[in-house]
């Protein structure tokens, strides 16, 4: 059985605090009571690396800090992590996003994985100067990522697209290994560009039936292509010793957001272009009823931020089980958050990890080590007393 994987989240959109720190998708980010500085966030990292996560999501936008500077300042804080960087194709050309990659790889000892991100609001999109529509954005997408593969090949690029002219275009800083590209979008054009470039397809966190529909779309595409993906989920996650601790906590999630932010909010997300986020918001309706759409898997985050807008909510063990259905649906690897960050991960970590790997489907990537218990002096004593 393969074990799952598990990735963590660096909150730099808004920083962190223990309400739901709203934003994204074109709205602008809230307040918090934890900014995104260097400490924190390296606290964060290395507390992800030793209960074992994979890698941590960076993500990318107006309201956040940039994810390759922000990666690149703490990835000497950790040793294992790798950095899931989100980026934007139509903000940086594909020879220097693939030149920046290779530097960040060779020089972080591999521990570099990219996140693309094609922009779902026009709006956004133009405060980076790019004007191109939604669907334009993704075929630009695609073009960007052919170009990019042949240089990590070490191949010469010659290019004459629609959107890129590239002119005898070699690589000196070819990533060792090449980074794998996650990649997320639920309109059709969303699911072309992913059948055919990118290693890892993410989803947000809709109930199973509904993921492992998406995912055969996605994967009767990429067998045409003749391509094997993996599937990924993006989810916040709230995991306590007992169900009734788990929906207390969103309980009190819920009381800190008040309508009129709802209100807000939900009219900012509702101009999205995002196929992505409008599902995100026929699961929650934009009110605080009926938000546990599936048994352990709650809308609520999404009332006031855009993106992955529910979470994995019970006991240790049923979010275990309900992890299970995930990998039964098809996924492979978690991309999860928390509020505060810094405490869900240990939550999750030495909680729903633990539970994962007495039933087989998970284990810590880092070598074991091999230490002997203390023993107190008294019982180390033989018992003559000599």
């Amino acid at each position: 059985m393969t074990d799952l994987k598990f990735h963590w989240f660096l909150p730099t959109n808004g920083g962190d605090g223990r309400q739901v720190v709203g934003g994204g998708h074109g709205v602008g980010a809230e307040a918090s009571s934890r900014p995104a500085t260097v400490p924190y966030l390296g606290q964060i990292a290395r507390s992800a690396e030793q209960l074992g996560f994979e890698a941590a999501l960076t993500p990318t936008g107006a309201w956040c800090e940039d994810a390759w500077v922000t990666t690149a300042m703490i990835s000497s804080l950790s040793e294992r992590l790798k950095f899931l960087v989100a980026f934007r194709p139509g903000v940086i050309s594909p020879f220097l996003a693939a030149q920046m990659a290779g530097s960040f790889q060779n020089l972080s000892g591999g521990r570099l994985l990219l996140n693309v991100v094609t922009g779902g609001e026009s709006h956004e999109q133009r405060m980076y100067g790019d004007h191109l529509d939604k669907a334009a954005r993704y075929r630009r997408c695609g073009e960007f990522l052919a170009i990019v593969r042949r240089l990590w090949r070490g191949e010469r690029v010659d290019f004459d697209g629609t959107y890129h002219q590239i002119d005898a275009a070699t690589l000196a800083q070819i990533p060792d290994p090449v980074p794998e590209v996650y990649f997320g979008g639920s309109s059709p054009e969303a699911l072309d560009v992913a059948a055919e470039h990118v290693d890892v397809y993410l989803t947000w966190g809709e109930p199973p039936s509904a993921v492992a529909e998406k995912i055969e779309r996605v994967r009767v595409l990429a067998d045409k292509q003749g391509r094997e993906l993996r599937y990924g989920i993006r989810l916040h996650t709230i995991a306590r010793d007992t169900a009734e601790e788990a929906w207390a906590e969103a309980g009190k999630l819920l009381e800190g957001i008040s309508e009129e932010q709802i209100r807000r909010v939900q009219d900012g997300l509702r101009r999205s272009e995002s196929e992505g986020q409008k599902r995100m918001l026929a699961l929650n309706g934009g009110t605080k009823d009926g938000l546990e759409i599936y048994p352990n898997l709650w809308a609520g985050v999404g009332l006031v931020r855009g993106g992955a807008g529910t979470a994995l909510v019970g006991s240790h063990r049923q979010i275990a089980d309900l992890i299970e259905e995930y990998a039964s649906a098809g996924i492979s690897e978690f991309v999860l958050s928390g509020y505060p960050h810094l405490e869900e991960a240990y939550r999750f970590g030495e909680g729903v990890l633990p539970e994962l790997t007495r039933r087989g489907r998970w284990h810590h990537p880092a070598p074991p080590r091999h230490t002997s218990p203390a023993v107190p002096f008294g019982a180390a004593s033989s018992p003559s007393g000599r």
